[in-house]
């Protein structure tokens, strides 16, 4: 009967096959600001009272994070809660490539550039479209 030798678990070896779909944003920002820091994800882990594995998931996979869990990312890592999550045009941008901007959003941004008073007239005007376009 042969024998056969059991090797232990070897981590270096069994690193896995690499992701194959990009980190959702607030994981790509969680592993940027780990390593800015100089921590591991067992460090990491270990600072917020939780395992090296669920790091490891939220930093690659998780899409809705908790806000507590946000919340205390950021105050171990000793920065805010936007640094995290960053800005929804942020978020936009990193998810999807972005064209040309559209006529509306080039008017939108002239607009922008109007004193107040003008803003207001041109939004009376569009509610109007829009009341009658409804």
């Amino acid at each position: 009967m042969p024998v056969f030798k059991i090797h232990p678990y070897n981590a270096a070896d069994m690193a896995g096959r690499p992701p194959t779909k990009e980190a959702p944003l607030f994981g790509q920002r969680l592993a940027l600001l780990r390593k800015e820091k100089g921590y591991s994800q067992e460090k990491l882990a270990e600072m917020l009272g939780t395992t090296r594995p669920n790091i490891a998931y939220y930093e690659r996979s998780a899409k809705n994070p908790t806000l507590d869990f946000i919340q205390r990312c950021a105050d171990v890592l000793g920065v805010t809660v936007a640094d995290l999550i960053g800005d929804g045009e942020a978020a936009a941008s990193a998810s999807r490539k972005r064209g040309p901007k559209s006529a509306l959003e080039r008017s939108y941004e002239q607009v922008s550039g109007l004193p107040r008073s003008r803003q207001q007239e041109i939004l009376k005007v569009v509610d109007a479209l829009v009341a009658q376009s409804s």
